[in-house]
């Protein structure tokens, strides 16, 4: 008698996997895609196996596909992160995230005098990658964001 216990998750039949995100990353990836608030069903698994990352999130949105530029927000948290496109309960796409030259509106300018620190003013900031590390170069006060303090 097999003695394994599993954990069963209903199949997919329309929608979008995130996978390979970074266990302690999945709720900043909800909150970067904007969905704690909708009403499609979500599943979201946190802390599970990974041959190459050792632990990983998964989260599993029916109903819902994205743009590129949308998904390409989560490089900022996720940059070995893939996107399966299911239809039908089928993956009729995969693909992996790319980091956008430019993020608007989600990270917080580390300079405490900058201007979006204090008016109500969108940020912006140019990515950059150094020594593997992604960084954010303010487009108001020019300084730099390290990946410690995204988001």
């Amino acid at each position: 008698m097999d003695t394994r216990k599993e954990l069963k998750v209903s199949a997919l039949e329309n929608g979008t996997v995130l996978d390979h995100i970074p266990a302690e990353n999945v709720y900043k990836a909800l909150d970067i895609l904007g969905l704690k608030d909708i009403e499609n069903p979500i599943t979201i698994g946190i802390n599970l196996s990974s041959k190459l990352y050792g632990k990983k999130g998964i989260i599993k949105i029916a109903d819902r596909f994205f743009e590129d530029e949308e998904l390409n927000k989560l490089a900022l948290i996720a940059p070995e992160a893939t996107v399966n496109v299911i239809r039908n309960f089928e993956v009729m796409e995969k693909k992996k995230i790319e980091m956008p030259e430019e993020i608007v509106g989600i990270a917080k300018c580390m300079n405490p005098k900058c201007v979006t620190n204090h008016q109500p003013i969108q940020t912006r900031f140019k990515t950059l990658t150094k020594d593997g590390r992604v960084q954010l170069l303010c487009h108001y006060c020019e300084k730099i964001t390290d990946s410690d303090h995204i988001i």
